[in-house]
């Protein structure tokens, strides 16, 4: 025998087999049966839904949500800086800081000057 008679063989005892158990079933299932092969015939037929499109409403929702909050968000309306008696020490640590690159390059013993800045944070 060769391969085609053996899987006609298998197909055609298949097939009788398959013939009986669909003729013991009464009709409600055989009812069933062709509802849910009709479903799975529909679901087939119908386009598929891109994934990206199921993101759109979220993202749509977020950038409106980041919108508000842009729009909406308090505005920081402090004053600037003016010379007057309460902030003048700020002006003055400014200074020290325009003036600090040139001490630092003209320095000549760097270590004594990273121990102090140890010693200020501890």
């Amino acid at each position: 025998m060769n391969q085609e008679s053996k899987e006609s063989a298998f197909e055609s005892r298949a097939r009788e087999v398959l013939g009986e158990s669909a003729g013991r079933l009464d009709g409600r299932q055989l009812s069933r049966l062709t509802q849910a092969r009709n479903a799975a015939l529909d679901r087939l037929d119908k386009p598929k839904r891109s994934a990206w499109l199921t993101w759109v409403p979220a993202g749509a929702a977020t950038a409106a949500a980041v919108l508000a909050v842009v729009i909406w968000a308090p505005i920081n309306t402090t004053t600037p800086l003016t010379a007057s008696a309460g902030n003048t020490a700020a002006f003055e640590d400014i200074d020290l800081l325009v003036d600090a690159p040139e001490f630092v390059a003209d320095a000549d013993d760097m270590d004594f000057y990273e121990w102090a800045a140890g010693e200020i944070e501890s």
